[in-house]
């Protein structure tokens, strides 16, 4: 059952880079990002869990036996952050679509040539 979590977060990396990388249309391509960074917390997710532990409340079980009997807090926490960062970062790249779009009309981004070579 753990191998079928983990390997969908890998389909959902490998769907998000492709989004990325083939697309032209700047929404597409915010929304390929959102679809990687939720691709890699699954897997940090999958890759933190431990079957047969509990989560890490000290209320519930005594402190001695808390080693042997609960799952590492430190994944769970990263992938915590990395979902308000990634809210954030995509808020981001909305806003920036949004005025590329007022000022450019487009959001194809071979119209945007202001930067390149």
């Amino acid at each position: 059952m753990g191998y079928i979590i983990i390997i969908t977060g890998f389909l959902l990396v490998l769907i998000g880079l492709w989004g990325i990388l083939s697309q032209k249309n700047l929404i597409k391509i915010i929304l390929g990002f959102t679809i990687f960074d939720t691709g890699i917390n699954v897997v940090m997710v999958s890759i933190g869990y431990v079957k047969g532990k509990t989560a890490p409340i000290l209320d519930i079980i005594s402190a001695k036996d808390a080693l042997k009997s609960v799952v590492d807090p430190v994944p769970q926490a990263l992938v915590l952050t990395s979902i308000v960062i990634g809210l954030g970062v995509s808020a981001l790249m909305l806003v920036y679509a949004i005025k590329l779009h007022h000022d450019k009309k487009s959001l194809d981004i071979n119209n945007f040539k202001d930067l390149k070579w």
